[in-house]
């Protein structure tokens, strides 16, 4: 006999100005189960656990936790009835220790006057030590790779003990090592007895750690099944309502001469030691690793966004310094970086000002003003041209979703008319059918002569989009592959070279 729902939320809708963001949709979540939730970016997943998070007002429906319906008006009183999430943007205090951040908000007190920091270090070490999680305690966040943060985060949301915890996104910023290690603490968790909501675009993941899956689409409800009824390309099918026969665009740059030159190139605050390489007007090289490789490193030094102690960039034969992230624009030269939240958006203004903001110099009209009919068309063909779903430009962009978000970023750097791209995770975050598009896009850009160099934790992602890869390992180059003529299997073998 089935379990009855230890969650449930019943005909949700929200509607935001000019959108209607969920429409009557229905989830329903057993104990002792993962239930998936999926869809495009904007189909609706993360408002739907907003509003049970209580980080949103629903306009209609009911949710109902253990029997009972709630009104939850805020993630606090989520939390303390025992609903927590772990959100796929990061949210935390980066100048305060990982103790600090995991008991923020609720510190352990003696008396019920003074903070206990013994209390506080005793209850981390045993959390983490429940959950085998390695990260010192006493390091300030700041100073965590992404993957260790996102790991805090995880120990944060099942220290509060929840019968429902929400993973929006969990794997995005994980190492495979790290992602087995994250089902293990889920499985752990259902065999507790908890509901685990699992949001991912990750579709290897939902088939194996899902018992049933639902799924969304622009906002409605389309479908609820078992996992182990699902295949991929049914998933997808439902996710797009049409048939996507490939999952990469076909191949139709040609990779010519060589516009730029990287020799020796040292990082000084970095692990990043002697990285040579080249790449060739119309190619996309990517780069693969494992976390912590140096691989990221390459792309910001390049970008001046880290500061080199050696080596030599040249940009067709010319030697350029590149010094900080201005020359480098000024260079040809553009960025987009791995995590958009943090480093990508300004989050609180809207579409235009963020598409605009790195080339304002062109819009100057007479030295003094703006040109606003200018920035306007500008604008508007990069919604227009990266697809991207928004009620208008004056829609604050931190609340699109993330593939939309990343779609703004790439419109903002296309309008710079680079020579060189560089893409550190372009994909993180983003649907089937979003990364369809980007992938398109990225091609393109390379049958028009551009150089992109794309860094990705996902190997079919590089096999499937790039002319060669290099590897990066302990932060030395471990090798070059051509992509035609590689295999996972090669590419892993060389990132472990210097670990």
């Amino acid at each position: 006999m089935e379990q009855p729902a230890l969650l449930e939320m019943r005909n949700i809708s929200k509607e935001f100005p000019g959108v209607k963001a969920l429409d009557n949709v229905s989830l329903a979540v057993r104990p002792g189960t993962v239930h998936a939730l999926m869809g495009e970016n904007g189909a609706g997943k993360s408002t739907l656990m907003k509003c049970l998070f209580g980080i949103y007002a629903k306009d209609s429906g009911t949710i109902t936790l253990d029997g009972q319906e709630v009104h939850f008006k805020s993630s606090k009183e989520a939390l303390e009835n025992g609903v927590a999430m772990v959100h796929q943007e990061l949210n935390q205090a980066l100048t305060r220790t990982v103790t600090d951040n995991l008991w923020l908000g609720r510190y352990p007190k003696v008396g019920g006057v003074m903070v206990s920091e013994r209390a506080m270090r005793q209850r981390t070490k045993e959390i983490f030590d429940q959950l085998e999680v390695h990260v010192d305690p006493r390091a300030v966040m700041s100073t965590l790779p992404v993957s260790q943060r996102q790991m805090v985060e995880i120990a944060k949301a099942v220290s509060y003990d929840a019968k429902v915890i929400v993973f929006d996104e969990p794997t995005s910023s994980l190492t495979e090592v790290e992602v087995e290690h994250l089902f293990r603490i889920i499985n752990m968790l259902r065999q507790k007895g908890c509901g685990i909501i699992y949001i991912s675009h990750k579709m290897e993941e939902i088939l194996r750690i899902s018992d049933e899956v639902t799924i969304m689409r622009d906002g409605q409800y389309v479908a609820t099944k078992a996992a182990k009824d699902l295949t991929m390309e049914e998933i997808i099918r439902l996710m797009v309502g049409r048939e996507l026969t490939n999952r990469f665009p076909p191949k139709e740059n040609v990779p010519g001469e060589v516009i730029l030159e990287v020799e020796h190139l040292s990082g000084k605050y970095t692990r990043l030691e002697d990285a040579s390489f080249q790449l060739h007007k119309g190619e996309i090289l990517g780069i693969a690793g494992l976390d912590g490789s140096g691989r990221t490193e390459v792309l910001e030094t390049l970008f001046g966004a880290m500061t080199r102690s050696g080596g030599t960039i040249r940009l067709h034969g010319k030697e350029i310094r590149n010094k900080n992230p201005g020359e480098s624009i000024k260079n040809g030269f553009a960025l987009l970086t791995e995590e958009r939240r943090a480093t990508g958006i300004f989050g609180i203004r809207d579409i235009r000002d963020n598409t605009v903001i790195s080339n304002l110099k062109s819009y100057l009209i007479g030295g003094i003003c703006l040109n606003e009919k200018k920035m306007k068309a500008d604008t508007d063909w990069a919604i227009q041209a990266m697809h991207i779903k928004t009620p208008s430009q004056k829609t604050q962009i931190r609340s699109l979703s993330g593939g939309n978000q990343q779609k703004v970023i790439i419109g903002r750097w296309l309008l710079t008319k680079p020579e060189v791209l560089l893409l550190d995770e372009p994909t993180r975050g983003i649907d089937v059918g979003a990364k369809y598009e980007i992938y398109d896009l990225i091609i393109d850009l390379a049958k028009e002569g551009k150089g992109v160099i794309m860094v990705s934790s996902e190997m079919p992602e590089l096999l499937g989009v790039c002319d060669r890869i290099l590897v990066m390992s302990g932060g030395k180059l471990a090798g070059e592959v051509d992509a035609k003529n590689t295999s996972q299997e090669e590419i892993l073998t060389l990132a472990a070279k210097y670990v």
